[in-house]
């Protein structure tokens, strides 16, 4: 592939700003020198002019579901579709999860996703194990998945039926990671407690999609968040609370950070940017329905994430991309619809996986919310330091991996279906103008996103074998 060098630009990493030069050989950086001051003694094969611009580690999002099987369809997105929507917005990894469904073996369920993702993603991808099914055989698989790179297993205290764990099991798990170092990844609401309600509210007739919204309380998040935290307590494991989006859940996470715990957490563009009133006017609430939902702005929720993240209580932003059609899919058939008439039929997903980067550069540096070293930090370096990627992935320094977007910080432009590149007929942000807008997107040292065009193929992506966490206390 030769040599590349990305000049002029101002290149941030989560500990630094500088101007400075990159010189990337083949895959790798291989120098990072105050601009004008690097002597190459001959001509790069590629020079790229980033003046004005910044230069960034690309973007790690550790929580996509392309292909996702949920509520009698599919997400939307294949692993070809959703990884070249990812790179278009400054992705250059995922981490997807492999399903493990009752009765199933954990190690067929990441064969099985292997299978989906091999040779048609366009960026490298890793996997999480969604452990459905906690019994003798999945413990000792387990150990098994964490010498094929799966360092991280996510447990459900929600959908009785479907993925849910109770308390036992989760103990039974937490005891397994905390003895071969994996991390786990908990989805925290009292899903036993919120069927209730759930069959209340319908049994009232409330089928419209706001009401998925009132009966998912945030309190029930809060308690499960807790009693989370405890079982990792006394069984040693550190737990890692997806797509996070409660205040009473960040005060439990907050309170066990501050008891000095292995205890971290994720949220999404989504519980930032988005509310409560977006499930409402009728069925097009429906493109809103993710579970957790989206949060009463009143009560706090939005403003509590944004401080949590200056805090460094909520150490990372993901997606949680799971998207499904308003209308009928080309492949997958009638999607958001199959919940017209029953909020609780309608699944629970949100495209988002192109959006991430920019929707944060936007409301947070831009925003004046958080700086830009922040902001590198929090979508990319952490992310590769939770999940065993770093120094690899998630920074730019030699002998990384040359992942680089090269971001223009001044430049607006608006969020729309009509120019997304994610396999969904709607956006969760249209017409939502925004600044900061990536402009070219290097993976391994390939330009795949450049002038306004997709230069890559499927098959780019690698899979990625992780380590464990790097971030225990």
């Amino acid at each position: 592939m030769g040599t590349a060098l990305i000049k002029n630009g101002t290149v941030v990493t989560a500990t630094e700003t500088m101007q400075a030069d990159v010189l990337i050989q083949d895959t790798k950086v291989v120098a990072l020198v105050s601009s004008g001051n690097l002597d190459l003694g001959v001509a790069a094969d590629r020079t790229i002019d980033a003046s004005g611009k910044l230069v960034i580690p690309g973007g790690i999002d550790v929580h996509t579901h392309m292909e996702l099987p949920f509520g009698g369809t599919f997400a939307a997105d294949t692993f070809e579709t959703g990884s070249r929507a990812a790179a278009w917005g400054g992705t250059t990894t995922i981490v997807d999860f492999a399903v493990q469904t009752k009765g199933e073996s954990a190690m067929d369920g990441f064969e099985a996703w292997m299978a989906k993702a091999e040779g048609e993603c366009a960026i490298d991808y890793g996997f999480h194990m969604i452990t459905g099914d906690i019994n003798e055989q999945t413990l000792k698989e387990m150990d098994m998945l964490v010498d094929e790179g799966v360092t991280s297993f996510k447990m459900f205290m929600a959908y009785p039926g479907v993925f849910y764990s109770d308390d036992g099991e989760i103990v039974l798990a937490m005891q397994k990671a905390a003895e071969n170092g994996s991390m786990i990844a908990m989805h925290a609401e009292n899903g036993i407690a919120i069927d209730v309600f759930v069959n209340q509210a319908l049994q009232r007739g409330e089928t419209d999609p706001i009401h998925h919204g009132i009966v998912r309380k945030s309190v029930l998040e809060g308690e499960a968040t807790h009693r989370a935290i405890r079982l990792a307590e006394v069984t040693g494991a550190p737990v890692y609370f997806v797509h996070l989006s409660a205040l009473e859940a960040l005060e439990q996470v907050t309170l066990a950070r501050d008891e000095g715990r292995n205890v971290f957490a994720e949220t999404c563009p989504q519980y930032l940017l988005l509310d409560l009133d977006n499930l409402g006017g009728g069925f097009e609430g429906a493109k809103y329905v993710c579970s957790p939902p989206l949060r009463d702005r009143a009560a706090g929720h939005q403003e509590r994430l944004w401080r949590g993240l200056t805090t460094d209580d909520l150490q990372v932003v993901s997606t949680d991309h799971c998207p499904f059609c308003m209308g009928d899919h080309h492949t997958f058939g009638t999607q958001k619809q199959l919940g017209r008439d029953n909020f609780a039929a309608i699944p629970n997903g949100m495209p988002g996986v192109e959006n991430r980067v920019e929707l944060i550069f936007d409301a947070g540096v831009a925003g004046g919310r958080i700086n830009a070293n922040r902001f590198v930090e929090i979508t990319a370096t952490t992310p590769a330091k939770m999940f065993g990627l770093f120094p690899k992935k998630g920074t730019i320094a030699p002998g990384s991996d040359a992942d680089i977007v090269i971001l223009d910080p001044d430049r607006s432009h608006t969020i729309s279906v009509e120019t997304h590149h994610m396999d969904v007929d709607y956006s969760a942000y249209e017409g939502r103008e925004i600044t900061g807008k990536v402009e070219t997107v290097m993976s391994k040292g390939k330009v795949i996103i450049e002038d306004g065009r997709y230069h890559g193929s499927k098959g780019d992506g690698e899979y990625l074998r992780r380590g464990t966490t790097m971030m225990l206390r």
